[in-house]
């Protein structure tokens, strides 16, 4: 396959460029940046140095890609950004390089970047994550697999949002957010668990039910959150592999978790 580059793009001899990879007007691809074939700049895209863009992704106008952390830590480093095959990222999306040597700010395959979204440096986002306009991810946020999130959210810096969430629009999110839940409000609450796309994705009603027991235990009225947690943690070994990780995700928060809605 060839290889088209508008003519009023810049590209680095140095950059690595695939196979079918397009290249529209007034793009600037630096040195050691790598884009997988099949990948579209749609024109006025900057692709910075220490960048690597999966196969078959599709980046629209004025978004930038690999620009320095917007960070005080930062002290020129070598650091990276890494773009999974499938990925679309829609117009005016930023997307900083790591802080810290070697370190490398993460976007998964199949993910849905929409219009205006900010990911700073070192985030990691997983697989088939969409993000909707408006959206900040502060410096070393977290996201799992499969999460959605409304427009105008704001996370802060080294918050974790577990596989599965939905984290409603325009709402601050300063504390994790486990595993397959809901989350809005302010201050945000756990309103329910994400019943649509854990059945989407292959979650069968029993195995959802058993999940939602779960967090209605871990949120008895009757008790403490740390007591029914402690109580918990004695036996996660029989539970279902499911609700092991929600288990292992609250024993892992630094930031504390964010609470059921009652």
């Amino acid at each position: 396959m060839s290889i088209n580059i508008h003519p009023s793009s810049i590209i680095s001899p140095e950059a690595e460029i695939g196979d079918g990879v397009n290249i529209g007007p007034y793009c600037y691809v630096e040195g050691d940046a790598k884009i997988g074939s099949g990948t579209e700049l749609t024109g006025f895209v900057s692709i910075h140095g220490h960048v690597t863009i999966g196969r078959n992704c599709k980046i629209c106008e004025h978004t930038a890609i690999g620009g320095d952390p917007q960070d005080h830590g930062y002290h020129g480093e070598i650091s990276y950004v890494t773009i999974g095959d499938n990925t679309l990222i829609r117009e005016n999306v930023t997307i900083s390089r790591a802080t810290g040597e070697g370190n490398s700010t993460e976007v998964g395959k199949d993910c849905f970047i929409m219009e205006g979204v900010h990911l700073a440096h070192n985030v990691k986002v997983g697989d088939h994550v969409t993000v909707a306009n408006k959206v900040g991810l502060s410096g070393f946020v977290e996201v799992g697999s499969h999460t959605v999130f409304g427009g105008m959210a704001g996370v802060h810096q080294f918050v974790r949002i577990g596989e599965y969430c939905m984290i409603g629009g325009l709402y601050r999110v300063s504390k994790d957010v486990p595993h397959y839940t809901l989350a809005s409000g302010e201050p945000l609450r756990l309103t329910g668990l994400n019943k649509i796309g854990l059945s989407r994705g292959g979650f069968d009603v029993e195995k959802i039910r058993e999940i939602y027991r779960f967090y209605r235990e871990l949120y008895r009225k009757d008790r403490s959150f740390t007591a029914s947690l402690k109580d918990i943690m004695t036996h996660k070994e029989e539970y279902m592999p499911e609700i092991v990780k929600i288990i292992e995700f609250y024993e892992g928060t630094k930031r504390g978790v964010t609470f059921w809605g009652n």
